[in-house]
């Protein structure tokens, strides 16, 4: 079946150029550029997230470790000092410097040692420590667990500074040893991450630190932690993420689709107002020549001989056909009402197959038909027989030297009719197939391109739809799909002819 289509893609219009061309302007593709930038956002805004919440995990776990190793030390200093039964008023951090044991006058030296190394013994053996200094107000080291570093003295240490000059605890975490610094010396690396503690320890009165102790912990339990935060933080940015993108991406696509949707029955209500301005044009052209010709044809029956006036008769009827066709075209094209009556799909065939009755014998073609006698579908009279008078057209020029056209009516599930109507001419191409239903695309020399565009828009307007399969040399099937009609009458079987 040779046919005409549809689905015109809508560019818009092109400014003429300096040199008098149209210079074509490029489809902006929502979807395309909204799936990329809205990528870039969402991944852009949830890594940032992400990165945020796991320093602030890290940083917060951190000091609230350094917190609690800092309270752990001096309570564990006050709690020794009590523990020897020491003179009031006398701290730790005046004792753990091994040169001033001699300037104690109310506490034997033993006494300080043995103060100050069942403290250092306490401080050695903290879990998860990987190194334990003591630092003297001069910053030299006068204790460790690293026997290397003793009586060596640090300078430039910003954290020991800062931690001695604001007599308040300072921490820091690290993910590798950094090579400059010569006091982290440790008995064995750390894996994944440790913790840098300066804790002060202060005088009788409190103001001044006597001693700073610096402790690095690899807390594993805390490492853990992380590490499980890390996987819940970046696991959930992502899922959240992907909810957010794949959300926006369905609606986005749901709107483009919507939109193309309506240009295109935009550019078919334009083309549709086109079509009917010139089938106007073109009917008041042909009324008066086709009115001429009948009357001539009817003048020369009166005195023709027998074996003429059939040959007049056939040109009375094609004129009237022809008239048909014009005024049925100005009606398609008119704006109509979208009210359904009930219409016997059946008859309708039959009609048609009756007005092709001779063009059908002409070319040689058979014509069989399966289905019910009556099928009562949604749709009009005038619209019905414009939809079958330009299938069984295309059908019968797509067979000029014989073939079969076979009609196929069936009732379907969900109160819906079905008319398949197949032929066996030359067909067509893949691409032709794909254009078929775009408005003034013809295969035929000479041919309008609207005959199948108008099935199309007929079909839909009341509620149906249509679609069309070819191969070439094998023939075209075109598929109708109605609404049954409300109350109608499925009929009969009708057998095959």
């Amino acid at each position: 079946m040779q046919m005409l289509d549809e689905d015109v893609s809508v560019r818009p219009a092109a400014p003429p150029s300096s040199s008098g061309l149209a210079v074509p302007l490029r489809e902006f593709n929502l979807l395309r550029w909204f799936s990329l930038i809205s990528l870039l956002i969402i991944a852009s805004v949830a890594g940032g997230l992400g990165y945020v919440s796991t320093r602030f995990v890290v940083r917060d776990s951190v000091e609230r470790d350094a917190m609690l190793t800092a309270q752990f030390i001096q309570s564990l200093a006050l709690a020794e000092v009590r523990h020897s039964q020491l003179p009031p008023g006398t701290t730790m951090g005046e004792l753990l410097n091994p040169r001033l044991d001699q300037q104690h006058l109310q506490i034997s030296p033993g006494l300080v040692e043995a103060t100050r190394v069942e403290f250092l013994d306490h401080v050695e053996h903290l879990p998860d420590t990987l190194l334990a200094i003591v630092y003297a107000r001069d910053r030299s080291i006068v204790w460790s667990t690293n026997p290397e570093l003793i009586g060596k003295r640090i300078e430039n240490d910003g954290g020991l500074n800062r931690a001695f000059n604001s007599r308040r605890a300072v921490s820091a975490s690290y993910h590798k040893v950094v090579k400059g610094r010569e006091e982290q010396k440790f008995l064995r690396e750390p894996k994944y991450l440790f913790i840098e503690n300066y804790i002060p320890l202060f005088d009788s009165q409190g103001e001044q630190a006597m001693a700073m102790v610096e402790i690095y912990k690899e807390p594993q339990d805390l490492v853990r932690r992380i590490q499980r935060g890390y996987v819940l933080i970046w696991a959930s940015t992502l899922v959240g993420g992907a909810l957010i993108y794949f959300g926006l991406f369905w609606i986005v696509r749901r709107a483009a689709f919507m939109l193309r949707q309506q240009q295109d029955r935009l550019v078919a209500s334009e083309t549709y107002v086109a079509l009917g301005e010139m089938s106007s044009a073109v009917a008041h052209s042909l009324r008066n020549p086709l009115a001429n010709i009948r009357s001539s044809a009817e003048l020369a029956e009166e005195i023709a001989s027998p074996l003429a006036q059939k040959n007049i008769n056939d040109i009375i009827s094609q004129v009237d056909r022809m008239s048909r066709w014009v005024r049925e075209l100005l009606v398609s094209l008119r704006p109509a009402s979208d009210n359904a009556e009930a219409v016997d799909l059946v008859a309708a065939i039959e009609d048609t197959h009756q007005a092709f009755s001779q063009q059908i014998e002409r070319n040689g073609v058979r014509f069989s038909f399966e289905g019910p006698q009556v099928l009562w579908v949604a749709s009009q009279p005038l619209q019905l027989t414009q939809i079958l008078n330009s299938l069984f057209a295309n059908a019968l020029e797509a067979m000029p030297k014989g073939g079969v056209l076979h009609a196929h009516v069936s009732v379907q599930e969900g109160q819906r009719a079905q008319l398949l109507l197949s032929d066996t001419g030359k067909g067509m191409s893949q691409q032709q197939e794909r254009m078929v239903f775009k408005p003034f695309f013809t295969t035929k020399q000479g041919g309008l391109g609207v005959g199948l565009a108008l099935v199309k828009r007929i079909m839909e307007r009341f509620g149906g739809s249509v679609s069309l399969s070819s191969r070439e040399e094998e023939g075209t099937r075109v598929s109708l799909t109605f609404n049954i009609a409300a109350g109608g009458d499925h009929g009969a079987q009708h057998p095959g002819s």
